[in-house]
Order: C-alpha cells, then structure tokens, then sequence
C-alpha cells in the first residue's frame, strides 16, 4: 500500500502536467486562436481592397452596365413600336401615293433643266451636326415642301456622311425630291442608285415603283413596265405591286 502511495506521488507532477497542456494547448495548435488568425488574414486583404478602391470601381462598372442594358432595351421596345406604327402609317400612305403624286405634278412647275439650286461645298444643313441631325433636317425642309433645298441638302449629306447608317433613306429622299419636281430624267437616275449602291436597303420596293413611274413620265413605256412587273414580282401581295397594277393597268387602258 505504501508503495502504491509512493507511485502515485511520483506520477503526480506527470499528471498534472498533462492535464494543463490538455486544458491550455499550445498557441500553434490552439483551433479558435488559428481560425482568428484566419479571419484576421481575410479581414486585413478585403481592407486592401477597399483602400486600392478595385471594388468601388467595379461597383460603379456593374452600375454603368446595368444602366446600359435598361437603355438598350427601352431603346429596342421604343424601336419595335415605332416600327409597328410606321408599317401602318406607310400602309395608308402608300394607298393615295399616287393620286397625291398627281396632284403634286399638275400644280408644281418645274425648273428649268439649266437652273439648279444653290450649293456650296461643305455646307450642311447642321454645320457641325452629326449625320442623323443633318439627316432629319433636311427631311424636315422635304416635309415643308422646299424640294430643292431639301435635294440640295440631301445631296451634301451623302457627300459628308457616304457610310452613314442612314445614306440609303437620304439617297432615296434626294431622288423623290427631284421626282416632286418633275425633274424625271435626274429622278430617274438617283432612283437607280438606291438599287445599285444599296441593295440591302428597305428602300428598294419604293426606289423600283418610282423607277417605274419616271419612265412612265418620260415615256419609256417598255422600261416603265419592265420596272412595275419587276415590283409585282419581287414584292408580291404588298401595296407596293398594288400600286405597280394600277400604273400598269392606267398604262393599259392608255393604250401604252
């Protein structure tokens, strides 16, 4: 027994020892004191981030293309409307063309073949305007029937802006300007380089029926049914091979 005694008071210091390194681990292997240590780390990096500003200004990036996008796409929905309103309005407009183009023809006198309006190079209807301004301005003098300022116009449109987005239309309205005019053989000519220079445009049918109705005007007969069948053709069931017919059917009754 008193051995068992002297045993256990020479393994006591061992215990107690081991019981404090079980209760007090050491600082390398302690796993709250290791895991503050991490966040410790992980704070100290997301601080040099912020004071670098890089997630400001991602921030501000991510805010700029979400303003993008909403634009784009009240954009994309304006220009599905307003292409909807547009067929329809064309639809009507294209119903008494031609009666509004005779209306036009009998009470405009036409200039003199030798006379032209006055241009002067360079000179845009926006100085210093990007093309779509000079664009709509000059369609705005076509709208107030200022045929040759708005041919004049026109003209230097495409001379300053020959890639514009828009140089079809423009091309397009150059050469009704003149048509307005009854400067059919000119007419003719521009209506031509809409097909030939711009044979992805919209305005093809329409650049096609007028090459009919200049040569009709001119008295080209074969020519202008050459061109109105070509409408009815390419441009089957649309208003433009309905007002093709009827030329063609005034050509018959004519006797053209």
């Amino acid at each position: 027994m008193a051995s068992q005694k002297r045993a256990l008071v020479r393994l006591l210091p061992v215990i107690l020892l081991a019981g404090c390194e079980l209760m007090n681990p050491p600082p390398q292997q302690d796993p709250v004191r290791e895991a503050l240590l991490d966040l410790e780390l992980r704070l100290a990096a997301i601080e040099r981030v912020l004071s670098s500003g890089t997630l400001v200004d991602l921030k501000l990036q991510v805010d700029e293309l979400q303003r993008q996008t909403a634009d784009i796409r009240g954009r994309t929905e304006s220009l599905e409307h307003s292409s909807d309103g547009t067929t329809s309005r064309q639809r009507d407009l294209y119903l008494d063309l031609d009666d509004r183009i005779r209306y036009l023809e009998k009470n405009l006198q036409a200039p003199s073949a030798s006379v032209g309006p006055e241009r002067i190079p360079g000179r845009l209807p926006v100085p210093g305007g990007t093309d779509r301004e000079n664009y709509e301005a000059a369609f705005e003098l076509l709208k107030q029937q200022r045929y040759e300022e708005s041919g004049a116009a026109f003209e230097q449109f495409l001379a300053s802006f020959p890639n514009s987005q828009l140089a079809d239309n423009a091309q397009y309205w150059l050469a009704e300007a003149h048509y307005v005019l009854s400067d059919f053989e000119l007419a003719l000519g521009q209506f031509q380089l809409v097909i030939s220079a711009y044979p992805r445009s919209r305005k093809i049918p329409d650049a096609l029926l007028k090459i009919g109705y200049s040569n009709y005007e001119l008295g080209r007969w074969q020519d202008a049914r050459n061109a109105l069948t070509q409408v009815g053709e390419k441009f089957e069931n649309s208003t433009y091979a309905r007002l093709a017919e009827q030329r063609l059917k005034r050509m018959d009754d004519e006797g053209h």
